[in-house]
């Protein structure tokens, strides 16, 4: 009985050795098991964000200097076309009431005018014989010809109405729309039949089309607060467009707003990034794309993961090995980091081996 006792004794302190070693001494075989990184040669970019869409340096609204319905359309939405090319036809279609107006009107600046051309007679006799004053000629004369504009006027006004196209000191004007510049036709935005207001100087005009030269084309889009004070213009970018996710397209940064946006309970900046025609990808107005501003750049520089780096009271730390299964915590100088890869100025050399920090159990 004794040695059964004796024997079980004897294996409950093995349990609890076996336990010990296998339980109690596994941190230290964890921290020798950790993985390591080699410190080695690379690039770092520090990169400002910015969130926005491609748009052309300058989009021109056409309108039309008649009024009237849209009769024909001669280009779509994303013709190409050139300055002076028609675009579209804007029919007269004046109001009966307009119509009446306008012939009412050159009548009666009819009868005035052979009213003044039958009273020209005899002025003219007067002046000869000094029996009127010059004045008394020459405020006839000013009404004379007056009476004659007025004419010329309602009938242009009339002819306008009625065909759609006059011809006044030589310069002809008529309801065919025709392109300002050479470029794409962007949007269309009236049908055949869709009422046309004019542009004049007391209304804007209705909106015909949209037109823009797309081998001037921007990046507009906006930029953190965080990020904005470490940019300046002139600084490099790289563009990735959402539609476009294999072509590299590149630009400069040309413009910083001055004045801030509240955007989704954020403070951001607009910027803007030109694009220079020799990028060969096919770009449409509105496409959606992130661009990277290239704030710094270091190459060849020595760099390990950030993740492996500790910071503590502005100092950095990597844990490295010391032999024996033992590692020891090393102080070392970081300079760029692009938030994945840092640099290391001082501390380590080419080749040298960091720990991995120790992954934390959840209880």
């Amino acid at each position: 009985m004794k040695k059964k006792i004796m024997f079980s004794s004897i294996g409950a302190v093995g349990l609890v050795v076996g336990a010990f070693f296998l339980f109690g001494g596994s941190k230290k075989g964890d921290d020798a098991a950790l993985p390591r990184v080699k410190v080695t040669k690379g690039n770092i970019i520090d990169k400002a964000l910015a969130v926005g869409t491609i748009e052309p340096e300058n989009e021109i609204s056409v309108k039309s200097k008649v009024s009237g319905a849209v009769g024909r359309i001669f280009a779509d939405a994303g013709t190409f076309v050139r300055a002076g090319q028609p675009l579209l036809e804007v029919r007269p279609d004046p109001t009966p009431l307009e119509l009446a107006e306008a012939k009412r009107n050159l009548q009666l600046a009819q009868v005035d005018l052979d009213n003044a051309s039958k009273d020209k007679v005899r002025q003219d006799t007067l002046v000869a014989k000094h029996l009127i004053s010059d004045k008394d000629y020459e405020d006839f004369q000013r009404h004379y010809e007056q009476s004659a504009l007025t004419v010329s006027l309602n009938h242009e006004r009339l002819q306008l109405l009625e065909s759609g196209r006059v011809k006044i000191g030589g310069m002809e004007i008529e309801s065919i729309v025709k392109a300002p510049i050479d470029g794409f036709v962007l949007k269309k935005t009236v049908e055949v039949g869709d009422p046309v207001t004019p542009l004049t100087t007391y209304q804007e005009g209705t909106v015909l089309m949209k037109m823009a030269n797309m081998d001037r084309l921007l990046f507009k889009g906006t930029v953190d607060e965080i990020d904005v004070g470490r940019m300046k213009e002139g600084m490099p970018a790289e563009i990735k467009v959402g539609a476009l996710p294999t072509d590299k397209v590149t630009g400069t940064l040309t413009k910083i707003s001055l004045k801030a946006e509240k955007k989704e309970n954020a403070t951001v900046f607009p910027i803007e990034i030109a694009i220079p025609r020799t990028n060969n990808s096919v770009l449409r107005a509105g496409y959606s794309a992130n661009a990277s501003v290239i704030i710094r750049q270091k190459d060849s520089v020595l760099v390990i993961p950030e993740r492996v780096v500790t910071f503590r009271n502005d100092s950095a730390f990597v844990r490295v090995p010391a032999g024996e299964g033992r590692d020891e915590e090393r102080c070392i100088k970081t300079g760029l980091s692009d938030a994945i890869t840092i640099e290391v100025a001082e501390g380590l050399r080419e080749g040298d081996e960091v720990l991995e920090k120790p992954v934390k159990k959840i209880e």
